[in-house]
């Protein structure tokens, strides 16, 4: 569903969510990769298991963000009315030197993650 108009409610919520730069970081790395588990994001921005569930509960009451759950694992997105308007914004602010940052250790441990699966996948001696 892509927005038209958005009420000053639903704007402030967003000015809001985007003031603080956990949050702003956050929402880059799911606008660039569409869905992260609350370990990869912790991974990734190196903070605790604390600091980032209390930051993606305030983006998702925020309306920014959902998640799903598959097995013990809980994955987060970007809802779709919401997309259009922080792509927008990260337009703006896409050179910062910590978003690219943030995206290029995430490259890393999706790269290792795929050695890993290819590793356990191709094992002889795995059954």
């Amino acid at each position: 569903m892509r927005l038209k108009n958005i009420s000053l409610s639903y704007g402030m919520r967003i000015f809001k969510a985007l003031s603080e730069e956990p949050r702003v970081r956050i929402l880059h790395l799911l606008i660039q990769n569409k869905e992260l588990s609350i370990s990869d994001l912790e991974h990734i921005l190196d903070f605790t298991q604390t600091k980032t569930s209390r930051h993606l509960i305030y983006l998702k009451n925020a309306g920014l963000v959902a998640s799903r759950r598959v097995d013990q694992w809980t994955f987060y997105y970007i809802l779709d009315e919401a997309i259009e308007i922080i792509q927008q914004t990260f337009k703006f602010i896409q050179k910062d030197p910590n978003l690219i940052k943030d995206q290029e250790v995430y490259q890393i441990l999706f790269s290792n993650r795929e050695l890993a699966i290819n590793k356990i996948q191709n094992n002889p001696y795995r059954k």
